[in-house]
């Protein structure tokens, strides 16, 4: 059997071993409109400036709980599960059996960035049905897709990258949402970045991927005339995941951490 074939059966294992444990794909996709609801009630009954435009928050919310949900089901859960099974000693098991270990780590990718996608659909969905976000078609929808792919592929990068540096699994959680939980904050994921802010939070933001992945989603999504969509955006997004890529081929362990 090829390795392209070996890879796409383990993507059907690791989908049927996802909806084998109800609970955790419960919250996996319950987890980013339950936030979505609670910002878009609290905060979301007015409206935002953006280029000077009033922009209503509430439909702000839907767009930008969806990079919430690629984030999470590609950076966090990905890098936290990898890692309790690296301790659990099933990665070095499946090094012994005849699959490669790229088809293994490749499915939980795909499979990864396959629900980042379905959690977009839910999202947008949810929004149109409740805060009369609009759809995008055409162009618009084709940057979006773009956009969701990658994005989920970068930040998957970037979650394996993470596991070498996380040294058991009990650790793995508060390491994991230190690194992201500030740049959710400082990026425009609860709420939107104001022109006044202070300047080093715009330094900082800008350096990382959360914030271009923000303004990406918003640019293909809403578009003109109150975000303006770049393809450098993307770009960046995609020199991030690369760098993550080329650090998780040279650091990644196989092994339990002792």
């Amino acid at each position: 059997m090829s390795t392209a074939a070996l890879t796409v059966r383990q993507i059907r294992f690791t989908n049927k071993a996802f909806w084998r444990n109800p609970a955790a794909a419960f919250f996996t996709f319950v987890f980013p409109l339950m936030f979505l609801v609670i910002f878009a009630t609290l905060l979301g009954s007015g409206t935002v400036k953006v280029n000077g435009l009033d922009f209503n928050q509430s439909t702000y919310y839907v767009a930008s709980m969806s990079v919430f949900a690629i984030v999470t089901a590609c950076y966090t859960n990905l890098a936290i599960s990898v890692t309790f099974q690296r301790d659990q000693g099933i990665l070095k098991r499946i090094r012994g059996t005849p699959l490669p270990g790229g088809s293994y780590m490749g499915a939980r990718v795909v499979h990864a960035m396959l629900m980042a996608v379905v959690l977009v659909v839910i999202c947008s969905a949810f929004g149109w049905a409740f805060y009369d976000a609009v759809i995008p078609g055409g162009v618009s929808l084709l940057r979006t897709i773009v956009v969701v792919l990658v994005g989920s592929a970068s930040f998957a990068a970037l979650g394996l990258a993470l596991t070498p540096v996380i040294p058991n699994p009990d650790a793995a959680p508060p390491i994991v949402n230190a690194t992201i939980l500030p740049l959710l904050f400082i990026s425009g994921i609860f709420f939107p970045v104001q022109d006044d802010a202070p300047q080093w939070i715009k330094t900082v933001s800008d350096i990382f991927p959360v914030k271009h992945l923000v303004d990406a989603y918003l640019g293909a999504f809403y578009g003109l005339p109150f975000f303006k969509f770049s393809w450098t955006d993307v770009g960046i997004l995609a020199a991030w995941g690369l760098v993550g890529l080329i650090l998780a081929i040279r650091f990644f362990s196989w092994e339990p951490r002792r």
